[in-house]
């Protein structure tokens, strides 16, 4: 009997692996007429580095919500003040750049809020690979309310579950928000 397992296993062993290779037709099939950009490495730059300055850059079309916005979208923004080094602007007030949305995240319940997550920012000038690579924003979060709640309605049994259906806050950007970006100098 003992026999009969070692063989049985040894064809598994053996056998398995050859059979599960496939061939991606995914690719094949939507990817292969299309010419894909390879992200850009970064590999002279001194990560040790603590020599920054921060962009201020104000959004021209504010985003109401992350509904209005979908993934890879162009996002145009101003340079709110000047950045200077050694006495000299390096970049000027109201320069127009762009940065990419790279992720949207949904509201969801229990007040967990949505968040954008802007990247790839390229201001005229300026090196991309010395900039910050992504920026954040979140909306209302809620949770920190929802939470203690709920455990205080949990004495009542189907009380507690009932906060489940609070949502949290929707992301959004208006003029008035400055969103501040890492440049670093050297």
């Amino acid at each position: 009997m003992n026999k009969f397992w070692t063989v049985i296993f040894a064809l598994l062993i053996f056998t398995l692996p050859a059979s599960c290779y496939e061939e991606d037709f995914i690719v094949e099939e939507f990817l292969s007429d299309k010419n894909l950009e390879k992200p850009a490495i970064n590999d002279k730059y001194d990560y040790q580095s603590t020599n920054f300055s921060f962009i201020k850059l104000a959004i021209i079309e504010p985003v109401k919500s992350e509904r209005d916005l979908y993934e890879g979208q162009i996002l145009k923004f101003k340079v709110a003040e000047d950045v200077i080094k050694d006495d000299f602007a390096i970049i000027k007030k109201d320069t127009v750049c762009t940065a990419r949305v790279e992720t949207i995240i949904a509201n969801g319940m229990n007040g967990i809020p949505a968040s954008i997550i802007i990247g790839n920012f390229e201001i005229p000038g300026v090196e991309s690979n010395k900039l910050q690579t992504e920026y954040e924003k979140y909306g209302m979060d809620l949770s920190l309310l929802v939470f203690p709640v709920k455990w205080l309605l949990t004495i009542l049994p189907p009380t507690g579950s009932l906060t489940n259906f609070i949502k949290g806050g929707h992301a959004k950007i208006s003029q008035k928000d400055i969103i501040t970006i890492k440049y670093f100098l050297d």
